[in-house]
């Protein structure tokens, strides 16, 4: 059962969101030739679920004659992932970095003034040069410096491992598909690499289509494969090219995850890594992991059921 939010008040016990699901409808047709039955499926958990068959059982009133038939058809319901509330609590954009202008003037940027020009459409009145204005008799606005976007990579672990929290991994969806939204609607380049059974990649590049992609893939994404994330993660992002920002989000740090952090951290701007577990179910090893990565300088967010259950999650990247 997905019900929202809530679901991760019981991230140290996700078995008690499993639930048989039974729908029965009873009618007494008389003499209608045709009978109308509508049901709701309520707190669809992410996915795409399979309707495969349906029952239907008829008998007389005193139940002497019961006759049964099934009939097999194919449908199916399709839940996307949530999209929660992200905070950042720090811009990542910076000046004269990344490959692209941002499409929006940043306010408090705007006094960097560095040349005039004529005036176009949509040019602030307090861009206007009142001076050169004047001076050249046609409207002159300030030219400013334009911001540039950096380039960020966000990072999906869907390798499956032993004792994996399902609840954890599902949380890690949502977070994903937020963050690569957010990042997008601030005019960066982001790009999203999938790491599972399957290394799926989807490049850096403003594509409108890109976002449905991504989240055609993330229903369907599940736990697989049996070698370890750290492993193919490092192998993968030597084919990344160096300068990006990395946000990694994944629910499980083995004896090879601190290696493989310091690895890419060579080839990145900065890296920020997203860790999602219950509080309860943090390994002492994974707690030593994290000590020694901020020590190092790596920015690690421990995400468990207490930041997961609130509105908005804030996601530290400095």
């Amino acid at each position: 059962m997905d019900n929202q939010n809530e679901k991760y008040r019981h991230m140290d016990k996700p078995n008690k969101l499993q639930v048989n699901r039974k729908i029965k409808k009873i009618v007494f047709p008389g003499f209608s030739r045709e009978i109308e039955l509508p049901y709701y499926i309520e707190q669809v958990p992410r996915g795409e679920h399979q309707l495969q068959a349906l029952r239907i059982r008829t008998g007389d009133v005193f139940g002497f004659v019961k006759k049964e038939h099934i009939f097999y058809l194919s449908d199916q319901v399709i839940a996307f992932p949530n999209e929660r509330p992200i905070h950042i609590t720090d811009s990542i954009t910076s000046y004269e970095q990344g490959s692209i202008s941002s499409y929006a003037m940043n306010l408090k940027n705007s006094n960097v003034a560095t040349g005039i020009r004529e005036y176009m459409p949509g040019d602030k009145f307090s861009w206007i040069d009142w001076k050169q204005t004047a001076k050249k008799n046609t409207i002159i606005t300030k030219e400013f410096e334009q911001e540039k976007s950096t380039d960020t990579i966000v990072i999906m672990d869907s390798c499956y491992y032993r004792g994996l929290n399902e609840l954890a991994f599902e949380a890690g969806i949502e977070l994903t598909m937020s963050l690569v939204e957010l990042i997008r609607k601030q005019a960066s380049q982001v790009g999203f690499l999938s790491i599972g059974e399957n290394v799926v990649y989807f490049p850096m590049h403003h594509d409108p289509a890109k976002k449905d992609l991504i989240r055609q893939h993330l229903t369907r994404l599940q736990p697989g494969g049996e070698r370890p994330f750290s492993v193919i993660l490092r192998e993968e992002t030597t084919k990344i090219s160096s300068g990006a920002n990395m946000i990694l989000v994944t629910t499980h740090m083995d004896d090879t995850f601190r290696e493989s952090i310091e690895k890419i951290k060579q080839r990145s701007k900065r890296v920020i890594v997203l860790f999602i577990q219950s509080s309860t179910l943090i390994s002492s090893n994974e707690h030593n992991t994290i000590q020694q990565l901020r020590f190092e300088g790596v920015v690690i967010n421990v995400l468990t059921e207490k930041q997961l259950v609130q509105k908005k999650i804030e996601v530290n990247v400095s």
